[in-house]
């Protein structure tokens, strides 16, 4: 049986190649597919923000190595900057909570 870490990892790499390869390299998502992930995924991130640009700002700071597709090292930057964005939210959320 999988711990949930593992079941978690397993299924970040899952959703990555659910998307990479549509088109080109199987193995990078380019800025459709990143667009499609992160509207099918994180649509409600999307949303939030009303930027029309922000898909080509993801873009512009995952690509590291600037070949105009995110492969997956850089896809799990996105990953992890977001879930420490979401827990720094969560930690002070509690404590504004407990503050009142």
């Amino acid at each position: 049986m999988s711990s949930n870490l593992q079941t978690a990892m397993e299924d970040i790499i899952k959703v990555f190649h659910c998307y990479s390869g549509k088109e080109g390299d199987k193995y990078k998502l380019s800025k459709p597919e990143l667009k499609t992930l992160l509207q099918g995924e994180l649509g409600e991130f999307l949303a939030a923000t009303k930027d029309p640009t922000v898909v080509d700002k993801i873009m512009g700071d995952l690509d590291d190595d600037q070949d105009g597709e995110v492969n997956f090292h850089e896809f799990v930057v996105l990953v992890a900057a977001l879930t420490v964005a979401c827990n720094d939210f969560f930690v002070d959320y509690d404590k504004s909570k407990k503050g009142k």
